[in-house]
């Protein structure tokens, strides 16, 4: 039995050498799902044989031609990734930035690039700075990111053959990181293949390669570790159209910009931040969003979005029961902005946004993507849960703008409870001190620590419009409120917080 397990061993080494010799190479055109049938045949293929598609690009913005296509070794022969860095290598450049000193007129407070900019701009002085990108057509358009050439005056793209080519910016997008570049060469340019990152899954194979802290065609090999990752820095705001690859392979200053590749040659990602004092956290903005972008960038320089004009929130199983929602799919519409598309096409709060334009809404966080992802001026057909019942609507979206996202005495009458807040009558002073246009609900005037209100996060200042869908006019009206609410079950409340934003916030009594 010994033996003739050995003997099947040593036969499986000798069919797999004799297929690594005798495989062709194949033009980097074939397509994801050639080279993951190349590697199924090699190694055994899964039980239902099924392979990700793959998604051809028929742009003209980086169609390839001229014989500059370049040639990988399909993925089931790669035993080492040399053969694949030396294939994609003439596509990939640096990029070297400076900017001149300003006028004190132009001179502001400092700033600091995001993500891991190199180094971080401080716009009192002349600043240089280097990056990455890489050759999308062979007429010389170059992908890298944003932050990498924003407020620069030169940029100096230096090819794979060691010449240096002034760059002009052809158009940028601040809200993905994606910028575009045009560099001018007397002979066609060699230009990768964008695959599709959708069909990218957590484990598969990636390598990076960039300038990574000057040391020039740095290639780094690892992983795709998850999908769908959103950054948030420590006391900063969310990026909403944050969508990134998160990637172990390794990613330094200076890689910026430039590719994160798939065994079959193809860019997946654009390599874009790192997550400081971590080793192997890497980010990637997907390759499929660039996509959507550039030829718009290409055409005019800028990226319309479209506008929906609603605030939404998650919704959890309180919530949900207190909706009498079935479940926590979808999008809470918070509050819908006057005079929005949302507002013309018949959007309310309280509605439960489930499907736009076809595609389903599951979470929340899905529905500012999907919005982004069309022109202003678009009409799609949204789906929403109102009282139980689904409702159709069509929307005509606006394009989202570029800079978007007590005096008198009177005595208030107030009301305590077991929620641990009090809340008071708005007087015209308190709505004067508040900023308040219209003297709607009951105020906050004070949370008790560690209450059920607290833990709710509920604060002073904030405004009390309803509970249970019942509008609030007074005290009084919040006092009946209480007294009808479901002891076990609690109440919902719709607040407007400080800071003008409104959500529902669900509250439950303090428990012995």
């Amino acid at each position: 039995m010994h033996r003739s397990r050995v003997f099947r061993t040593l036969l499986l080494v000798v069919v797999v050498a004799g297929l690594l010799v005798a495989s062709p190479w194949v033009d980097v055109r074939v397509s994801l799902r050639d080279n993951v049938a190349n590697a199924v045949d090699l190694f055994g293929s899964d039980e239902d044989g099924d392979t990700p598609a793959a998604v051809s690009s028929d742009s003209p913005l980086w169609a390839d031609g001229d014989g500059t296509t370049l040639a990988v070794p399909p993925a089931g022969s790669l035993m080492s990734f040399a053969d694949l860095a030396d294939a994609v290598q003439p596509s990939i450049v640096n990029i070297r930035t400076r900017s001149a000193a300003p006028t004190p007129e132009e001179q502001g407070p400092q700033q600091r690039q995001p993500f891991f900019g190199f180094p971080f701009q401080t716009p009192r002085q002349p600043s240089q700075g280097m990056g990455t990108g890489f050759i999308i057509s062979s007429e010389g358009f170059v992908v890298t990111n944003n932050h990498v050439i924003a407020q620069f005056d030169e940029i100096v793209v230096q090819l794979n053959d060691g010449s240096e080519v002034d760059a002009t910016v052809i158009g940028s997008d601040p809200n993905t990181d994606v910028a575009l570049l045009k560099v001018e060469t007397d002979s066609p340019l060699p230009a990768l293949k964008l695959g599709n990152s959708d069909a990218m899954r957590p484990g598969d194979w990636v390598i990076a390669i960039g300038n990574a802290l000057g040391l020039e065609n740095t290639v780094t090999a690892g992983i795709i570790s998850a999908k769908h990752r959103v950054i948030n820095e420590p006391g900063g705001e969310q990026r909403r159209f944050d969508d990134f690859l998160q990637t172990d392979a390794a990613i330094n200053p200076g890689n910026s910009g430039g590719p994160l590749l798939n065994l079959a040659g193809e860019v997946v990602g654009i390599n874009t931040a790192i997550r400081r004092g971590a080793n192997d956290v890497g980010f990637a903005v997907p390759i499929n969003i660039a996509k959507q972008i550039l030829p718009q960038l290409q055409a005019s320089g800028r990226v319309s979005r479209g506008w929906l004009g609603v605030r939404i929130q998650p919704i959890d199983d309180v919530t949900a029961e207190h909706l009498g929602i079935k479940d926590t799919r979808g999008a809470l519409v918070a509050e819908v902005d006057a005079g929005s598309p949302a507002d013309d096409a018949g959007l309310a709060y309280g509605d439960v946004i489930v499907e736009f334009d076809g595609q389903a809404v599951d979470e929340m966080e899905t529905l500012p993507k999907l919005v982004a992802a069309l022109p202003g001026g678009s009409t799609v057909r949204v789906v929403v849960v109102r009282d139980g019942k689904r409702k159709k609507l069509d929307v005509e979206l606006g394009e989202l703008d570029a800079g978007t996202v007590v005096a008198s005495r009177e005595e208030p009458e107030t009301e305590t409870n077991p929620y641990g807040l009090a809340v008071q009558d708005i007087t015209a002073e308190i709505a004067k001190q508040l900023e308040l246009e219209r003297r709607e609900g009951v105020v906050v005037s004070e949370v008790t620590a560690d209450s059920p209100a607290a833990a709710a996060g509920l604060r002073r200042g904030d405004i009390i419009l309803e509970v249970d869908k019942e509008t609030i006019r007074s005290v009084r009206d919040f006092a009946d409120a209480l007294e009808a609410a479901d002891g076990k079950k609690g109440m919902l409340l719709y607040v407007r917080h400080r800071g003008g934003a409104a959500t529902f916030v669900p509250l439950k009594p303090a428990t012995e």
